[in-house]
């Protein structure tokens, strides 16, 4: 089985310490040595706004931070010379000396990017410009619980470290992304809906046999939203991200930051009611929006339609293929079927009607659309942008743009590289 993209041949700057001890919880992320963990506080703010910019000037990093220039070049040649940052070619001048780029050195080590979802298991390695050096990506079904999606886990992780050529002790941080509210500071899931079996589960314990590198779970839809603050270099400063696929959720970024809310369950939107009288969720409540609008309901409708004879298209693709998914609608819609192209619009329309009511109270700039079902067609978008703006008040919709994730499906992966680099930035300072 192939897993890379490319080779990585990896010539250490900075080592990283292996843990002689497994202790749990804090204390085992503490025992482990990151390149940066004798920075001062300082010199970790600017590895992690160069990190943040993607690659930048000293005098944007300068601008950025409140730093003087002769402050902000004395830091960086330090880190330059410790291998963590690198000049990675002039930009262009605007009059003077041209300034050079720094980046995060593309060798200090490598990132893990983990993407579980619904009926998906994706893994990526990454560099820590977020750069995939490698990538894999199966079918999975996490109701089938821990065991199974672990287990592969387990062994897919170090095959594609073998494949191409990284040592375990190069991986800085893992993310975790999955599908179910999460304890953030005991990476656990907590009575998560979608995924029974995995209440409390310890991912992170689960994996400290293949790794002993920092592990931060969370959950999918806030790594989406990490994944689009990343690529926006932090220029959009409030909004949301809407991952629409067997379940519907919500990542909020305030100011900049990353919005949990006091337990790690803000965004779980799915579970807003659309219908009191609609039909039964999974949550065991009536008329979430997720049980309307997500795609087991959207194959349902579609289902419905095709066996009652409303829909020829969708009737021949059930034919061929002896099932239905949400993308078969999307393409008998775009294909002019009447039917599915309602079925396509009453989704967006209830999810646009629930996202109303989060733009009338949170007023966002902007709200980003992901997740399998965003791709099913542009009467989705359309009625989403609709509904929200028939039912927000004018105030928050002036300038509010609705548009569709901008890393596409890597979104989540990119956010998990995010998630693992920030975090270990934050909690690998001195010892």
């Amino acid at each position: 089985m192939k897993f890379g993209l490319e080779l990585f041949r990896d010539h250490p700057i900075a080592c990283i310490a292996t843990a002689t001890t497994r202790p749990s919880g804090k204390q085992q992320e503490a025992a482990i040595a990151l390149p940066w963990h004798r920075l001062s506080p300082d010199e970790l703010a600017l590895l992690e706004a160069t990190f943040w910019s993607g690659g930048a000037a000293r005098h944007a990093l300068a601008d950025s931070l409140q730093f003087s220039r002769s402050k902000t070049n004395a830091i960086a040649a330090g880190l330059i010379e410790e291998g963590l940052l690198d000049e990675a070619g002039v930009q262009h001048s605007t009059g003077g000396r041209r300034p050079e780029t720094l980046c995060v050195h593309r060798r200090i080590g490598v990132l893990v990017g983990i993407d579980i979802g619904a009926t998906s298991l994706d893994i990526a390695l990454l560099r820590p410009d977020l750069g995939i050096i490698a990538r894999h990506a199966q079918e999975a079904d996490v109701q089938a619980g821990p065991g199974p999606i672990m287990a592969r886990l387990r062994t897919l992780l170090p095959a594609m470290l073998a494949e191409n050529g990284i040592a375990p002790d190069r991986v800085l941080a893992v993310g975790i992304g999955v599908p179910g509210p999460v304890n953030f500071a005991a990476g656990q899931l907590v009575n998560p809906p979608l995924m029974p079996g995995w209440d409390s589960y310890a991912i992170r314990e689960d994996l400290r046999e293949i790794t002993d590198a920092p592990i931060f779970v969370d959950n999918d839809v806030n790594l989406m939203a990490l994944g689009v603050l990343w690529r926006q270099r932090k220029q959009i400063e409030n909004f949301l991200v809407i991952k629409v696929g067997t379940g519907i959720g919500c990542g909020i970024v305030c100011h900049g930051e990353l919005y949990r809310g006091s337990n790690g369950s803000a965004g779980d939107i799915g579970h807003i009611c659309a219908d009191p009288e609609g039909p039964l969720c999974r949550c065991g409540n009536r008329g979430c929006v997720e049980a309307m609008a997500a795609a087991p309901a959207i194959v349902a409708m579609g289902l419905e339609a095709a066996q009652a004879g409303r829909s020829p298209a969708l009737a021949d693709r059930l034919v061929t293929k002896g099932q239905l998914e949400a993308a078969d609608i999307g393409a008998a819609s775009r294909a002019g079927d009447a039917e599915a192209d309602a079925i396509v619009r009453r989704s967006g329309r209830l999810i646009g009607q629930v996202l109303a009511a989060l733009v009338n109270f949170y007023n966002p700039s902007h709200i980003f659309i992901g997740g399998g079902v965003s791709a099913i067609g542009p009467m989705f978008l359309a009625a989403i942008r609709q509904s929200v703006n028939q039912r927000s008040l004018a105030l928050s919709t002036r300038h509010l743009e609705i548009t569709s994730a901008p890393l596409g499906p890597e979104t989540g992966l990119i956010g998990a590289g995010v998630l693992a680099m920030r975090e270990a930035l934050r909690a690998g300072g001195p010892a």
